[in-house]
């Protein structure tokens, strides 16, 4: 499943020189936690979310305060300054947004979110956006998710477990034996750590057609 095929292709957006209390309204009657920012040519410029807003002096908590003191320069007290008390959403926005193609995999949506800590990346395609793809989505995405497809018959469950077993689980290499009756996965081997017995487990039971997953581990005798 790529990018286009869960995001959000109806983009709401704000302009550099809308209000931060724009920009705030638009995101609580949107329910989003972030907007991009687009100028008069329909380019992206940035993006303003929550994070943006946290340190904002209406909250009573003036960002110069917070930092601190002489822990910080000059520099990083104006910007925190500015960064708390600007009305212009350019003023307040995050410069050079990560963003991602629309042909890119969920994988890699979800790789940048937890690199870079957001919650929300512009799609774009060929330099113009697109939409928005969401943690919300990438949920989606799970929900109307599929089993792997697989032949009937317990020869062919047993074949899938076996192959999913070797696929980045952390069991490549475990002496592993694998026997399928009647739709019952039973899985034999020497596997010492219950996060590899789980993963083995969870192998199992995303194939389609396993009704039930019996674990034979060393202290329970084969």
């Amino acid at each position: 499943m790529l990018v286009k095929d869960v995001m959000m292709k109806k983009v709401v957006g704000v302009s550099p020189d809308n209000s931060v209390r724009r920009a705030a309204e638009i995101m609580l009657t949107n329910h989003v936690s972030g907007v991009p920012v687009i100028d008069d040519a329909g380019r992206l410029v940035g993006i303003i979310s929550e994070g943006d807003l946290l340190r904002r002096t209406e909250l009573g908590r003036g960002a110069i305060a917070d930092l601190g003191g002489q822990a910080f320069s000059a520099e990083d007290r104006a910007k925190a300054y500015v960064k708390s008390n600007a009305w212009r959403v350019a003023d307040v926005m995050s410069r050079n947004p990560v963003v991602v193609e629309e042909d890119a995999s969920l994988a890699h949506v979800s790789g940048l979110m937890q690199e870079h800590g957001i919650k929300r990346i512009p799609v774009m395609k060929k330099g113009a956006l697109v939409g928005i793809v969401s943690r919300a989505d990438l949920l989606k995405a799970i929900v109307t998710a599929h089993q792997d497809e697989t032949a009937p018959g317990d020869e062919a469950i047993r074949r899938s477990i076996s192959i999913r077993l070797s696929e980045n689980t952390g069991l490549e290499g475990k002496d592993m034996t694998v026997t399928v009756i009647d739709g019952v996965a039973h899985l034999w081997g020497k596997v010492d750590t219950a996060e590899c017995r789980k993963a083995a487990r969870v192998a199992a039971e995303n194939v389609r057609g396993v009704i039930k997953v019996v674990e034979h581990y060393p202290e329970d005798g084969p």
